[in-house]
């Protein structure tokens, strides 16, 4: 608020000073004006030998002469000097026209004084026109100017700066309620709202960006903890699995059959160590950017790639009919079909179809994933995709997961710009599941290079 009096205080000094020094100059342009066009006018009566004595000039503050090149004075008004030129001939131009300051004294008139030279006569007998005009009046006018600013201006500022106050102080005033609403929304752990003010402006506009920030931030939040929960809890059960395990070794001593009790524990070894990869991938993906990969990539020969890892029966691999080119990461696009293809052949009763083709929009490639299993139902298919979440049939430990897959296909698939759906594998009776994940297509300038098949 200070800084801004201050620079209202600057501004309106600078203001005054243009103000002071545009006025001056126009007051005495206007004298000049007039000045010269007194001496026009005796000038043509000089031109045309026709010069009368004295010369009739209208004011009491004028005074004129005309001079000869020897500087006598052929002429002059009724109160100007008839013997001392008011210029001295030495400072005149003969033949130029000219505005100069003399001592008042020189001229009879209050100072200081303004006059103009203006050439008449003929060449044979060159004279000049000498008008002088009194500069008290300019002098007294802007005296007076400069004293009304210098009176008004300290008042001027004053009010500005109450009137400034007020409504600044108006203005901010929904600002300080925001700003002590979100300190005690930071001081404890149950969540805040902000108060929107009631008037349509920026800072109601504030007000609900702020408050949209703090549900979103709750909502991380509330996820962040259920996530940790979870996780705790799905390393729980492996951890407690090789604690029991130990126990039930370091008792039985050397009746322990430590070919079992080693194969157990890498189970739970290996199952923990999944869980960790997943967890840190999540971690990763949630602070990466969804930004695509760099490279082209053949969805058709990717699928074939993990087709092939699986026995057939039960993975039935149609081939794609060419090349089907994408962008993306060819790792991430590998895990997102593998961890698919996993979760069908363990749901699956007798077979998993794999299919690649172009989408009937040009934009996308069209990947599906069709098992003869249970099926999701309807209710369930995009909760399967939140992590940790495991449906009824599927919660086995041992043969199910630790419900992160179809969570990291989620992420992997939404950074790859590509969409995914779970249908119904056969519409009519409503059996199995058939997921259909779209990828997006490369324009055919751009499908060049081979197809990436390892990390």
């Amino acid at each position: 608020m200070a800084l801004g009096v201050v620079g209202l205080t600057v501004g309106l000094a600078l203001g005054g000073a243009v103000l002071l020094g545009a006025l001056g100059f126009l007051l005495q342009r206007t004298v000049d004006t007039e000045a010269f066009r007194t001496a026009d006018a005796v000038a043509l009566l000089a031109a045309e030998d026709a010069l009368p004595d004295p010369l009739p000039v209208a004011g009491g503050q004028v005074r004129v002469q005309v001079i000869d090149a020897q500087g006598r004075i052929r002429a002059a008004s009724i109160d100007a000097d008839r013997l001392v030129p008011m210029v001295r001939p030495e400072r005149l131009d003969t033949g130029h026209r000219q505005r100069l300051v003399v001592p008042a004294e020189r001229a009879g008139l209050a100072g200081p004084v303004r006059v103009v030279a203006v050439p008449a006569g003929t060449a044979a007998d060159p004279l000049t026109v000498l008008v002088a005009r009194s500069m008290a009046d300019v002098r007294r006018g802007t005296h007076v100017v400069r004293t009304i600013l210098l009176v008004a201006f300290p008042l001027l500022v004053a009010i500005l700066a109450g009137v400034a106050w007020r409504v600044v102080g108006a203005t901010l005033r929904p600002v300080e309620a925001l700003r002590r609403s979100a300190e005690e929304i930071t001081g404890r752990a149950a969540g805040g709202r902000l108060p929107v003010p009631a008037s349509a402006d920026e800072i109601h506009r504030l007000a609900v960006t702020l408050n949209g920030m703090l549900d979103r931030l709750e909502s991380a939040r509330n996820r962040q903890r259920a996530f940790v929960s979870d996780a705790a809890h799905e390393l729980r059960s492996p951890l407690t699995n090789i604690r029991t395990e130990l126990e039930v070794a370091q008792r039985l001593a050397d009746r322990t059959d430590w070919t079992t009790v080693t194969v157990n524990l890498l189970a739970d070894t290996e199952r923990l160590s999944r869980l960790v990869d997943d967890l840190l991938l999540l971690a990763r993906l949630d602070e990466m950017p969804p930004a695509r990969g760099t490279g082209p990539v053949d969805v058709g020969a990717l699928v074939a790639e993990v087709a092939a890892r699986y026995p057939s029966p039960p993975v039935l691999l149609v081939p794609a009919s060419g090349p089907l080119w994408t962008a993306g990461n060819v790792a991430e696009l590998r895990r997102v079909l593998s961890n698919l293809v996993d979760n069908a052949v363990r749901h699956a009763r007798g077979s998993v179809i794999l299919t690649a083709e172009p989408h009937r929009e040009a934009a996308y490639h069209l990947v599906t994933v069709t098992d003869d299993g249970p099926g999701i139902p309807a209710a369930d298919r995009q909760r399967v995709f939140d992590r940790f979440t495991r449906l009824d049939d599927g919660r086995a430990r041992d043969d199910g997961g630790a419900g992160l897959g179809l969570a990291i296909v989620w992420e992997l698939v939404r950074r790859a710009g590509g969409t995914i759906t779970l249908t119904d594998a056969d519409a009519d009776d409503q059996s199995g599941l058939r997921v259909c994940l779209l990828l997006p297509a490369l324009p055919p300038e751009d499908e060049r290079g081979p197809t990436v098949h390892t990390p």
